[in-house]
């Protein structure tokens, strides 16, 4: 393996999804201000907005869409420049 081409920082980092809490452990090379303990160990925290615990695709918790709704109001938006 060649010397000097990896990362200095490759660490293990805590990531907190912000939306639920939910903090999971991975290695990562992303620059961090804060830590966050973790089962008696101290890790660099990154904060997530979004992550596959929140996720709807991931949850199956998808919103329901309402088209009815939409295909009308495009109607009524065009309506006046129908011939």
């Amino acid at each position: 393996m060649k010397q000097g081409i990896h990362p200095e920082n490759y660490r293990v980092v805590a990531f907190k999804d912000m939306s639920n809490n939910d903090v999971f452990l991975t290695k990562s090379t992303v620059d961090t201000k804060e830590t966050i303990e973790v089962d008696g160990t101290e890790y660099p925290l990154y904060k997530l907005e979004i992550s596959r615990t929140s996720h709807p695709y991931y949850t199956g918790k998808s919103k329901l869409v309402d088209t009815a709704g939409r295909i009308d109001k495009f109607k009524n938006k065009y309506a006046k420049f129908k011939k």
